[in-house]
């Protein structure tokens, strides 16, 4: 990893490992409330390519942007970066 890439990568939780060669990963981040000025955690879902099947429920990993590897992913799996316990 010697080059900068210009790809956006996200931190997550595996919530699914159930498809083939595919995880999906739930990545939080908090946003100030406009009213009430307390911050609140929101989630998003990203469907993310797994090549070697590695990831189980519970892994953090780091996912890529890539490119439409088909309908709904358009992430892959950088690195795992703690195993669930």
């Amino acid at each position: 990893m010697a080059e900068k890439s210009n790809k956006r990568t996200i931190k997550g939780v595996v919530v699914s490992d159930k498809m083939d060669k595919t995880i999906v990963v739930k990545a939080e981040r908090l946003v100030k409330h406009p009213v009430f000025h307390k911050y609140v955690r929101r989630h998003v879902k990203y469907k993310a390519h797994d090549e070697q099947n590695q990831c189980r429920i519970g892994d953090t990993v780091i996912i890529i942007e890539s490119r439409p590897i088909s309908r709904d992913k358009r992430w892959r799996m950088l690195e795992v970066l703690e195993k669930a316990k």
